[in-house]
């Protein structure tokens, strides 16, 4: 069976490429396995320096899969707490992981996409990319992700983006902090090699404990984020099996409108 996550190294740097492309990198059980010990792998190599996170093909990560979220529809509240569980280490190891870490996004970006690259260090994406929060269209929040993603973009953009999930594009993602630079994708990976450069001039021990300072100073620990990651997956597993998220699940499968929706 083919790795959910390619693994390339070069001169220090660990590229780790989400490998789901003909579902747009959508998350799934192996995906978020695969990544999780991927990270952690990295984590503990003192070979590694940087940590580059893209995806193969159009997409970075389109967030859900179809086939895992018609899984978790039917699966119970219990279920859906655990699995919300493993995404949220997933979110915890990247956010925390002891190395910097640098998200290529090369294309579209939602739900869980978004978390991804919010917990990384330094995100830069091409000027086409689209981005959203899209949870609540569906009677959903973006519990999980939220500590990563209100960290990244603040709480005054982050309730906007939460409550209309609307798409919204490059530009607007690095106004709100998203994105830190956004680039025709012809200059994507110079501007990406310019910033490891920048890194690489950085002593490695420094640099962890600059990571450290920085979201220490924020309040952000791993301990208190695992507490957090806890009553979120509480959150979303209630939500999941809650007659407004069934509806919104089941309508989104069937692709028809929620009975929610009305005009405005």
């Amino acid at each position: 069976m083919t790795s959910a996550v390619q693994i390339a190294d070069h001169a220090g740097i660990r590229e780790l490429r989400l490998n789901r492309p003909e579902v747009h990198n959508a998350f799934d059980d192996r995906l978020i396995a695969d990544l999780t010990a991927a990270l952690q792998a990295a984590g503990q190599d003192s070979a590694v320096r940087v940590v580059v996170l893209t995806g193969v093909g159009a997409s970075f990560s389109a967030g859900a899969d179809l086939n895992w979220m018609r899984g978790m529809a039917k699966a119970s509240e219990q279920e859906n707490r655990e699995d919300s569980l493993r995404l949220a280490t997933l979110m915890r190891t990247l956010q925390f992981l002891p190395k910097p870490t640098i998200a290529r996004v090369n294309g579209a970006a939602y739900g869980g996409g978004v978390g991804l690259l919010a917990c990384c260090d330094i995100a830069i994406g091409v000027n086409t990319a689209k981005f959203g929060l899209t949870e609540v269209t569906l009677g959903l929040v973006p519990a999980v992700i939220s500590p990563y993603v209100i960290a990244a973009i603040g709480l005054r953009h982050a309730r906007r983006l939460f409550l209309t999930g609307e798409i919204f594009d490059a530009d607007t993602a690095t106004q709100v902090g998203l994105l830190h630079q956004s680039v025709p994708a012809e200059y994507l990976d110079d501007t990406v090699h310019n910033v490891l450069k920048m890194l690489a001039k950085a002593g490695p021990v420094a640099q962890q404990e600059a990571k450290r300072l920085a979201l220490g100073m924020h309040g952000l620990t791993e301990a208190a984020a695992e507490h957090i990651d806890h009553d979120n997956a509480t959150l979303i597993a209630r939500l999941r099996v809650s007659q407004e998220g069934q509806e919104g699940l089941g309508a989104f499968l069937d692709k028809r409108a929620p009975n929610w929706t009305h005009h405005i």
